[in-house]
Parts: structure tokens; sequence; C-alpha cells
């Protein structure tokens, strides 16, 4: 689960460069998007977004995979320059023997 803590007003401005540059590439790579959210109650300004993987050590190859694409850093780079995230916060979760996911 990876956490971004965006500037206030400008939430719209990341959701745009994500989908447009890094989503198509992480669909490819990563596989499989549990979820993609934003805050609307609670601590605000907040995008939170999950992908599940059989392993860590699955997740580890296709971050491999991924960070060798040509697009990967073209998109890091212009999330560095669009200068809205304020934070980033990630978390490797396991599911419960009950758990639907």
């Amino acid at each position: 689960m990876r956490t971004y803590t965006i500037k206030p007003l400008r939430t719209g401005d990341f959701l745009a460069l994500y989908e447009q540059a890094a989503l198509p590439l992480q669909k490819k790579y990563l596989g499989h998007l549990i979820g993609f959210f934003v805050s609307e109650i609670g601590e605000l300004n907040q995008v939170v977004h999950l992908w599940g993987f059989d392993s860590l050590a699955e997740r580890e190859r296709r971050r491999a995979e991924m960070e060798k694409d040509p697009g990967w850093p073209l998109y890091r780079n212009a999330l560095r320059d669009l200068d809205v995230v304020l934070l980033q916060d990630n978390k490797i979760l396991k599911s419960t023997s009950f758990s639907p996911v």
C-alpha cells in the first residue's frame, strides 16, 4: 500500500500525470491493481494505491523490470518537476487467512 500526501489543491495535477504516464507502465509490469483511492474524510490530500503480489520476491522482480523501461524515469522526472508530493508512505500488507483478497 502506498500513500502519497499531496500539496493542497494539487491532487488533480498528480492524478492526471499518474494516469497518463505511470499507470500504463505499472499495469504492464506490476499486474494486479487492487485499488486506487483519494481521501475524502480524515486526512485530506492523500492518494492511496494497492497492488497485489504473490510474494515479496515477485514484487521485487516486477518492479525491477519496470525500472528498466525508459518510460519510468521519464515519469519520475515529470513527477519531481510537478513538485506536488509532500510525503510518501509505503506498507507491505499481508492478508489474513480469512481475507477475501
